[in-house]
């Protein structure tokens, strides 16, 4: 089986790359996505990520790749099927496998003897075999047997394209060794190192553990922000110290939270499957539950702020820089500033926010709002509080006229600010001095 012929199934941050990839490789791909205004587009060369530039789309498309909505593609012609949909979480911190299970409904509708299809989207152990293996099923075709079924990770790091590269590992696992071979084969075609593992299941606690070890990480770092601030210690000259150690260690930075379609998401996956085998990972929620506070914090330390002024936050008016959930990325899920804008306006403040890369954004509370230009942002502001250090903002102008600074991402690292300007995460007031 030559498997030439490839759907991939949401054309997000791991869809869009993985598709064009294949199809620079040859291969006859159609990518699939539900979002209407997505897939136009993509049609028209208009890259709808961060990650993929319009012109690298665009002669993906000259070489034959197109995009579509689910009722315009018959995956009965498809060799393989790929799944890269979203695996959110529910307000009680549970699974939320409606995209994957919609899916995967769509696919048993088409599905035929002699395909392969590979769950993508990060998940808890026993999914592709469980839940997944089970709605593929309902087409009367039997996994293992009719048709072919494997867990491939993604390991996609938003903002950073080098992470979609051929060299970076990519693991696999099969419901069968058969399968485990078959997908492992195809995803030779673009990757340089392909890992067989024994399950779909190991492959997807393997994910699992990838993103947890991230989150814990964050939250030990995060804690040790909070204790610095009590010493009167600077935890990020701290956390710099000890990374000069060339063994060991391995180095994280707190911050305002923590946000995206992974950290603040995978670790609720482990715990709510850990409890199904009577197993309570009290280290993994703690972890979860430090970051999940941080955004609190940094309204603590915008009150301080302007307490230290002779000022209420009822009333105050708050400029928040950066919306986006990491530096230099359009991507708003699951950001901290969600949660700091609507505290903020919780107590009373008046808030604003300004990013280059996200037009809109709507906050905890649901309350949408608008992009500022940065000079109207510091010129209306009693503070301005740092939350994603974009690169594009003009950090010469944050830190020469704003009239107070509530850093929690170290931005002011090495400028020269009068000391009773800025306060910082993790180290107290004034502006950090360069290394």
């Amino acid at each position: 089986m030559t498997d030439e012929r490839l759907a991939i199934i949401g054309l997000g941050y791991v869809g869009l790359p993985l598709a064009l990839a294949f199809a620079e490789e040859g291969l006859d791909v159609v990518g699939v996505d539900a979002d209407q205004a997505r897939v136009e587009d993509v049609c028209a060369g208009r890259s709808p990520i961060d990650d993929v530039d319009d012109d690298r789309l665009q002669k993906a498309l000259r070489r034959g790749f197109r995009a579509v909505v689910p009722d315009a593609v018959d995956l009965r012609e498809r060799d393989v099927v790929i799944v890269c949909v979203p695996t959110p979480i529910t307000e009680a911190k549970d699974p939320e496998l409606g995209p994957m299970l919609a899916a995967s409904e769509r696919i048993a509708a088409q599905l035929r003897a002699g395909q392969l299809v590979i769950l993508q989207s990060t998940t808890f152990p026993g999914t592709t075999a469980g839940p997944f293996r089970r709605a593929l099923e309902a087409s009367g075709l039997v996994a293992g047997q009719d048709f072919d079924l494997a867990f491939a990770p993604e390991r996609v790091n938003p903002g950073d394209p080098a992470s979609a590269q051929r060299d970076v590992p990519r693991l696999v696992g099969g419901l069968t060794a058969s399968a485990t071979t078959r997908a492992a084969t195809l995803l030779r075609r673009i990757n340089d190192d392909v890992r067989e593992l024994s399950s779909p299941d190991a492959a997807e606690l393997a994910k699992l553990v990838e993103n947890v070890f991230r989150n814990v990480n964050i939250a030990f770092v995060n804690q040790l922000a909070l204790l610095c601030e009590r010493m009167d210690l600077d935890v990020w000259e701290v956390i710099d110290a000890a990374a000069t150690k060339p063994f060991g260690f391995m180095r994280f930075a707190p911050g305002p939270g923590v946000g995206g379609h992974c950290i603040p998401v995978d670790p609720y996956y482990l715990s709510w499957r850990a409890r199904q085998f009577d197993f309570v990972d009290r280290f993994v929620e703690l972890a979860g539950d430090i970051n999940l506070a941080m955004p609190r914090h940094v309204v603590d330390l915008v009150v301080d702020a302007l307490n230290d002024r002779g000022r209420s936050i009822r009333g105050a008016r708050i400029g928040i820089l950066g919306v986006a959930f990491k530096a230099n990325v359009r991507d708003p899920r699951n950001s901290p500033a969600a949660a700091i804008l609507a505290l903020l306006a919780d107590r009373g403040a008046t808030v604003a926010f300004h990013d280059p890369h996200v037009v809109r954004f709507r906050d905890a509370a649901g309350v949408e709002r608008t992009s500022q230009a940065l000079e109207d942002l510091i010129a209306s502001t009693d503070v301005v509080v740092v939350v994603t250090p974009h690169a594009a903002i003009d950090w010469d102008a944050v830190y020469g006229r704003a009239p107070l600074v509530v850093d929690t991402v170290d931005s002011s690292r090495g400028r020269s600010v009068d000391r009773d300007r800025v306060l910082r995460l993790g180290a107290g007031w004034g502006a950090r001095a360069p290394s």
